[in-house]
């Protein structure tokens, strides 16, 4: 009995540290954005009296606001578009089963092997010859289909209740009311956890935005941040304060939908 009440002590103690270290990086960030640079640089751990002021001055020193509501635009339009078009991929790969959809699949899982940078310039040509440098369609295009999501929603799809189908079908209903009336609430888990994927990633998304988005005000967040550490003299509290706007609204998704997130992953529907 001692044995065992050790043996927890031991693993608690162990989990805290690992999640202490796990979130100080984050812990630090808020700590320093209510800190003067200086105090940033010397490493203070406590939190400051400078929130007010480093928040002033990345309002009078950027746009902030423009910024954060392109990228919120860009995240959500791109996330939407994304669940839409990889779900109805994953769904006909599935359920219109056949080894040349097979095939098809196995292409698409090795273009995951293809670095972003080796087609970005060929994308940029295209997307200027069109006309969509500085657009926000511009910017969702290439994210709209993802080798992962469609892989995500292709194995999702096998757990997915056939006989539901079926009957839907003998009922008289279509393949795109089966899809939407159907499909969609039973596989809500996936969705949260495929839009909580997508969202991150374009809100995150740096080098396509640098290229594509040419204009000042087209800026996004991660874009903003980084004009912040082009400068010779870098303020490190306005910084962190920016890094620290810039995370929230992942934070909070990832918040809401943690729950979902971890059942769509190991490919759990809800019936």
């Amino acid at each position: 009995m001692i044995k065992k009440r050790i043996t927890n002590i031991i693993k608690y103690l162990f989990l805290a540290i690992v999640a202490l270290l796990s979130l100080f990086p984050l812990l630090w960030m808020m700590v320093s954005s209510t800190n003067k640079s200086v105090d940033v640089i010397t490493g203070e751990l406590l939190p400051g009296t400078y929130l007010a002021q480093n928040f002033k001055i990345l309002l009078s020193n950027t746009n902030l606001t423009r910024a954060f509501f392109n990228s919120f635009k860009n995240a959500i339009l791109a996330t939407i578009a994304s669940l839409i078009v990889c779900s109805i991929a994953g769904y006909g790969f599935e359920i219109y089963h056949n080894k040349g959809k097979d095939r098809l699949m196995n292409i698409l899982l090795l273009s995951m092997m293809v670095p972003f940078a080796a087609i970005m310039i060929p994308l940029f040509m295209m997307f200027g010859k069109a006309n969509l440098l500085d657009t926000t369609l511009g910017f969702i295009l290439p994210t709209i289909s993802t080798a992962f999501l469609i892989f995500l929603f292709r194995q999702s799809t096998r757990s997915f209740p056939h006989d539901i189908i079926e009957a839907s079908r003998i009922e008289g209903l279509g393949e795109f009311k089966i899809f939407f009336k159907m499909y969609i609430p039973i596989m809500r888990s996936t969705y949260a956890a495929a839009a909580v994927v997508t969202f991150m990633s374009a809100w995150n998304n740096y080098l396509w935005p640098l290229v594509i988005l040419q204009k000042p005000e087209s800026k996004t967040m991660p874009l903003l941040i980084a004009d912040l550490t082009a400068g010779y003299v870098i303020d490190y509290g306005v910084l962190m304060l920016a890094v620290t706007i810039s995370t929230l609204p992942t934070i909070i998704i990832f918040l809401l939908l943690q729950k979902n997130f971890a059942e769509g992953i190991t490919g759990s529907i809800k019936e």
